[in-house]
């Protein structure tokens, strides 16, 4: 089978399609650069579906990668024939593949090796024909040497005939639909580890029960993180017996002595090679598919976060609030450049709050602060009421801003090359002002799996989610574009085509040369070639440059196009951008060319209307009961104002302005069945929840939305 046949085939897309997909793939195109500005050459596939074009094609080079491994083997080993080459190369999967190389797969030493080597492969033969009429005179001719009695021939035997059977591959598909469709996973505590603090968490599955074919990721990856921790023990269940006859009939024909030593081999087989085997592949494929489910939440959820409401270019000043250790303080310009830092101690133990208030107050005028940004952790609650305390001259909006992993930058190489002569606690209030300003440019600095918002992200498998959540960066970035005079170094890396390594080449080119006035001028940064040019170009905006089109996404390779439309019209480009009563009076197929369709077209006159258009909302001030400071201070029924602060597959949390996060469980926030959590509320959103339940004790609570 041949790649474009494969991806078809897996994808139903259209063979076209899917074809110039490939080709823009293979010369190192970009998904976000072929999704916008390649559309009449993939027929207008999105993100998602190149995506799915680029991990079918991944697939399919792993494949052919084993295939040959495994051609190479069997010549190695002399037994390679044309059927077998065949069938190796028509194999569409890795199981079915690994299944056929099963029998000739270099072994430790087995039971069957062991009774091949005493010389008793012509006895199992025998067996398996099941016309030997006197099974105990023909296994005595095999007593010799190592085999000293006819128990041990016949035993011999059989082990050689439980991995033939091990090897069918009609066998193990007939285990595998077996237990894709009727296995179960169950679980029990190891009862020397029940009254154990820390296996509390897990009490639900101290004897737990479910279809391993309908369990949900979280709950799969919750039972396997206990079992990893040492508090429960797992099984993979199913019908051996019904399972066992029905190997039974495939294999014995006849009612005789064979046939009895054959049962005991089949009985031998699938408690000590195909059922541990198989039942171990399935648990793999549930937790692939646990993964999977996990990794598409966590990467929707980030999703969201990158593209949460930005304040915009506005003088900020942010507190990282403390209680012992003080307020940390700093004033951000438009571009989020430090001015100030200081730190105050408005609460216990020093409670110097008119200081602070006074402090907070002169910042904000000297510095012509717009807004203050206080970050959720310790002390955020007090720290928020104080500020709102404080009458400002001038209008100053107060929002409270996630810290979650900006003590991961503050720390981190980063953080120390921008602000060397700074400690952490300034850089960590740094963060949290920036976040406010623009949560994209920021949090693109952080490890995306220290910003917690998913669920059991150390659980999956780390290469993938490391690789969706970079896609996911990389999508998000690209879709809002960058102003490539003001971007840091970490989000300039994550435009198509850049890398870390032009990244670094521009932020020195401009250091060193001043802004660029020209989407030209980058051409002339070291070591970006046309090929990085014509992937990025279109993603990066030049504000009040020489051309307005450099502040939109028209590409470049369209400008000719657009001086075309605006000639036509007899006005200059600049004084048809945004004028949408004459763009919409463009007829788009008097300029469609062998390249350029009406895709294309509908995009540039789009951008036209409204260039360089942030899609993200504003952010909006939000502000929680100031009479819930703590757990013990609900009550049931209870309506509140939160912020949906991480998604999950069954539910969401939500911050309702204590330590404690309340969960809204999938069921609680629709009077219909909800299939994706996604679809009801957002990351970051806004809303008012109703109070079912608190558990001080567990501190736990448990919510449901009303709006």
């Amino acid at each position: 089978m041949q790649l474009l046949q494969y991806i078809t085939q897996q994808t139903q897309f259209s063979s076209k399609s899917v074809e110039n997909t490939i080709s823009l793939l293979n010369e190192d195109a970009t998904i976000p650069f072929i999704s916008r500005y390649r559309k009449e050459m993939t027929g207008n596939l999105d993100e998602v579906e190149i995506g799915e074009i680029v991990k079918f094609k991944e697939a399919f080079e792993t494949l052919e990668k084993r295939k040959k491994s495994i051609l190479k083997a069997l010549e190695e080993q002399a037994v390679l024939t044309p059927a077998l080459t065949e069938k190796v190369n028509n194999s569409t999967d890795l199981i079915s593949l690994e299944d056929l190389y099963l029998p000739f797969k270099k072994k430790r030493k087995t039971k069957a090796e062991t009774a091949r080597l005493q010389g008793l492969e012509p006895l199992a033969k025998m067996i398996m024909s099941q016309r030997v009429n006197d099974l105990e005179f023909t296994a005595s001719k095999y007593i010799k040497n190592d085999v000293e009695t006819l128990e041990a021939a016949i035993e011999g035997a059989r082990y050689i005939i439980a991995e033939w059977i091990n090897e069918r591959t009609d066998i193990r598909n007939n285990i595998r639909l077996e237990l894709e469709r009727f296995a179960t996973i169950s679980s029990k505590v190891i009862k020397s580890k029940k009254d154990d603090e820390k296996a509390q968490k897990f009490k639900d599955y101290f004897d737990w029960n479910e279809s391993l074919n309908k369990i949900p990721s979280h709950r799969f990856l919750a039972i396997l993180r206990a079992e990893n921790e040492g508090f429960i023990r797992i099984k993979i269940e199913v019908d051996s017996e019904r399972l066992l006859q029905r190997i039974e009939n495939r294999i014995i024909r006849t009612q005789n002595e064979c046939s009895a030593q054959i049962e005991f081999a089949i009985k031998d087989a699938f408690k000590r090679l195909l059922y541990p085997s198989l039942s171990n592949e399935r648990l793999s494929l549930a937790k692939e598919r646990a993964d999977n489910d996990a990794i598409l939440v966590f990467s929707k959820n980030l999703k969201q976060l990158l593209l949460g409401a930005p304040l915009g270019e506005k003088r900020v000043l942010a507190i990282d609030p403390g209680f012992r250790s003080g307020c940390k303080i700093v004033c951000l310009n438009e571009l989020g450049e430090l001015m100030h830092n200081e730190t105050v101690f408005p609460h216990e133990p020093q409670n110097k709050k008119i200081e602070a208030i006074q402090k907070i107050s002169s910042l904000a005028e000297a510095y012509k602060i717009d807004a203050i940004a206080i970050g959720n952790g310790t002390a955020s609650r007090e720290t928020e009421q104080l500020v709102k305390k404080i009458q400002f001259k001038n209008t100053v909006d107060v929002f409270v801003v996630s810290e979650a992993g900006a003590s991961i930058y503050s720390a981190s190489k980063i953080a120390r090359d921008e602000f060397p002569n700074y400690d952490v606690t300034v850089r960590g209030s740094v963060s949290i002002g920036r976040r406010l300003q623009d949560p994209l440019a920021e949090l693109v600095k952080i490890d995306a799996k220290s910003i917690g918002v998913g669920q059991y992200q150390h659980d999956v498998d780390q290469t993938k989610l490391k690789k969706s959540l970079d896609a996911t960066v990389e999508s998000c970035v690209n879709t809002i574009g960058v102003n490539i005079n003001t971007a840091s170094e970490s989000l300039l890396s994550y435009v198509s085509g850049i890398g870390p390594k032009l990244a670094e080449n521009i932020v020195n080119y401009r250091n060193k040369n001043g802004s660029f006035s020209s989407r030209n001028d980058i051409k002339k940064v070291p070591r970006l070639g046309g090929k990085a040019f014509e992937q990025a170009a279109g993603f990066l905006r030049i504000k009040n440059g020489k051309n307005p089109l450099d502040d939109s996404a028209v590409h470049p390779e369209s400008y000719a196009l657009v001086d075309k439309i605006a000639k036509d019209n007899k006005i200059k480009v600049a004084d048809l951008i945004g004028k949408s009563d004459l763009i919409k009076q463009i007829n788009l197929k008097n300029y469609i060319t062998e390249t350029i369709g009406l895709p294309t077209l509908t995009d540039i006159v789009k951008e036209l209307e409204k260039p360089g258009l942030d899609p993200r909302e504003k952010a909006k001030v939000f502000s929680f009961d100031a009479t819930i400071k703590t757990i013990s201070d609900l009550r049931i029924g209870q309506l509140l104002p939160g912020i949906v602060n991480n998604i999950t597959n069954f539910g969401c949390f939500v911050d309702i302005g204590i330590k404690e996060s309340g969960l809204i469980h999938v069921s609680n926030l629709s009077d219909t069945f909800v299939k994706d959590v996604n679809t009801i509320v957002s990351l970051q959103q806004q809303i008012i929840a109703k109070v079912l339940e608190v558990d001080v004790v567990r501190k736990r609570i448990q919510l449901a939305l009303i709006k």
